[in-house]
């Protein structure tokens, strides 16, 4: 477009200001004025640049400790009035007001603050930015005028069509920057919103004197109901090459937390599809059960194999062995560093992906002879909530947290398990819980850690999973035990699990034929232990 304006004036404002120094350096240089407040002024003078204060387009102050620096008509007048239109010219000359024809402006981190721990509810309240917003909204109104500058990440396109139009802006990029600032207040309300519901419901609840609240944090403590509005607020981080298959465009988008799959930090490798994104997520969901060190390799999102061990090696091997041959082409999950022993065995096996919280040298080094594979750092979080798209909405429900211990457990039938049954049993479960449905998982333990045997997913049939699990395992099944994600509707999945090897089973309990299934666990000697809680997993 060839509507180009020209910025002679440029209000600056910005909490991140990252580059914000170089940029206030190339308008200073084409002759543009700058304005600025607080902190942003003070490191355009640090840098020897000459900056007015807003207060002196004002007439007033920053006051009510930097609550109101920029809700005035001498800022938003020069911002909203209309060039083309006489009347608005007239106003603004009339009573003094500047035209500002550029706004740089970002907002308090007030999602940043929101995610750190031990947050107080007093935080998040003074983060909630005002004036900021207003001014992004007031320039974006105006783009037929105005040029908003949202993200530092303008800065060099900006930089160079202002230098190459001599200080002017096309219509085509200030109607790009309108919405991109629409787009990050839509976002930065929504964050807000969204946080808050976390706070009290009863107004009564919240003193009127932000200081006097308590300090607690808002988010951590908050167990709300779902919400009453659903937003959801993410922003590009990068497009992929295609989704699950190659017909189908995909791109990833992130929350704006630096955790979790979609945030994680590659070190390595080939470009991260959407399929590697997916079992990623699931690799990593599922290694975070345990507290003890775990590897997890994962094909299509359900697990291979899970093994625990003393170290990251060990229980490596240990995952490996349960299924060699599903586990090529994989990707693999580790709760601990990986070091260097640990990286030279995984780099033997043709795999996707690796995510784990850290790698030594020596383990980059070693998994570096892999050119393609993805290597990703992850700092560690989990979702309060899982949201599934379908046609005409969303569903929306609390992640799967309901924690089972020995102490939980119940047993029905005469045989109850041995320790070590019971220990094997909790591991199963855990895994169980990361398995379509209907799933049936054997295990063991080797050493005292858990070690899966056999994984039957996905299954029509629960009794199929079971045969389908047995048939899977490459390691002995006699002696271990059995995890079913959901109850026996009739006694043939116990008979077939007892047929496999194993010696006793977890499961939730819960039919109308309870009782049959007991029977035939307490005929075949199989010890019983009911969760009271079903694991179904449907996508």
């Amino acid at each position: 477009m060839s509507d180009l304006k020209a910025i002679r004036r440029a209000l600056l404002s910005v909490t991140d200001k990252t580059g914000v120094v170089e940029f206030a350096g190339v308008l200073a240089g084409l002759g543009v004025e700058l304005v600025s407040t607080g902190g942003t002024a003070k490191a355009l003078r640090d840098a020897g640049l000459t900056v007015r204060d807003v207060a002196e387009l004002t007439g007033f102050p920053e006051m009510l400790d930097g609550r109101v620096k920029t809700l005035h008509p001498g800022v938003h007048g020069g911002i909203l009035h209309r060039r083309d239109h006489p009347d608005h010219v007239a106003a603004v000359a009339e009573h003094g007001i500047a035209p500002i024809d550029m706004v740089v402006v970002n907002l308090y981190a007030f999602e940043k603050t929101a995610a750190r721990e031990g947050v107080t509810t007093p935080e998040l309240i003074e983060n909630i930015d005002i004036g900021g917003p207003s001014m992004l909204r007031s320039a974006a109104k105006n783009f037929a005028d105005v040029a908003v500058v949202s993200s530092a990440a303008d800065y060099p396109a900006l930089t160079e069509e202002l230098k190459a139009n001599g200080g002017k802006l096309s219509l085509e990029t200030r109607w790009r920057l309108a919405r991109a600032a629409f787009a990050t207040t839509a976002a930065y309300d929504s964050a807000i919103a969204t946080t808050l519901e976390a706070l009290p419901a009863d107004p009564a609840a919240l003193p009127a004197d932000p200081a006097a609240l308590p300090d607690d944090s808002a988010v951590a403590t908050a167990a709300p109901a779902l919400p009453g509005v659903l937003r959801i607020s993410a922003t590009l981080k990068n497009s992929l090459r295609y989704g699950e298959n190659p017909h189908q465009a995909a791109a990833v988008y992130t929350d704006g937390s630096r955790k979790g799959i979609a945030n994680a930090e590659q070190l390595q490798g080939k470009e991260l599809s959407y399929n590697n994104l997916v079992d990623l997520d699931a690799c990593w969901a599922l290694v975070s059960e345990f507290e003890q060190t775990a590897v997890v390799i994962i094909k299509h999102t359900n697990p291979c194999g899970v093994g625990q061990g003393t170290t990251v090696e060990q229980a490596y091997l240990r995952a490996l062995e349960a299924d060699p041959v599903s586990s090529f082409g994989g990707v693999i999950g580790v709760n601990r560093v990986v070091d260097g022993p640990a990286a030279i065995e995984m780099a033997k096996l043709f795999v996707e992906a690796i995510v784990a919280p850290g790698f030594t040298p020596e383990a980059l080094a070693a998994l570096r002879t892999k050119k393609n594979l993805r290597v990703l750092r992850i700092e560690p979080t989990s979702p309060a909530r899982v949201l599934k798209q379908i046609s005409g909405g969303f569903l929306l429900q609390d992640e799967d947290r309901a924690p089972v211990t020995a102490g939980t457990l119940t047993y029905p039938t005469a045989r109850k398990p041995t320790p070590d049954e019971t220990a094997a049993l909790l591991f199963a479960w855990k895994v169980c819980k990361h398995v379509k449905s209907n799933a049936i998982v054997y295990a063991r333990l080797q050493e005292g850690f858990g070690q899966t045997v056999g994984i039957g997913a996905g299954q029509m049939s629960r009794v199929d999973a079971a045969r389908f699990g047995a048939m899977k395992a490459a390691l002995p099944l006699v002696g271990t035990v059995a995890a079913s994600d959901a109850f026996f509707p009739f006694p043939d999945g116990v008979e077939a699990i007892a047929n496999a090897g194993a010696t006793a089973i977890i499961q939730p309990g819960g039919s109308v034929r309870d009782a049959e299934v007991i029977a035939a666990a307490d005929r075949l000697g199989i010890a019983m232990a009911f969760t009271g809680i079903r694991h179904f997993r449907h996508g």
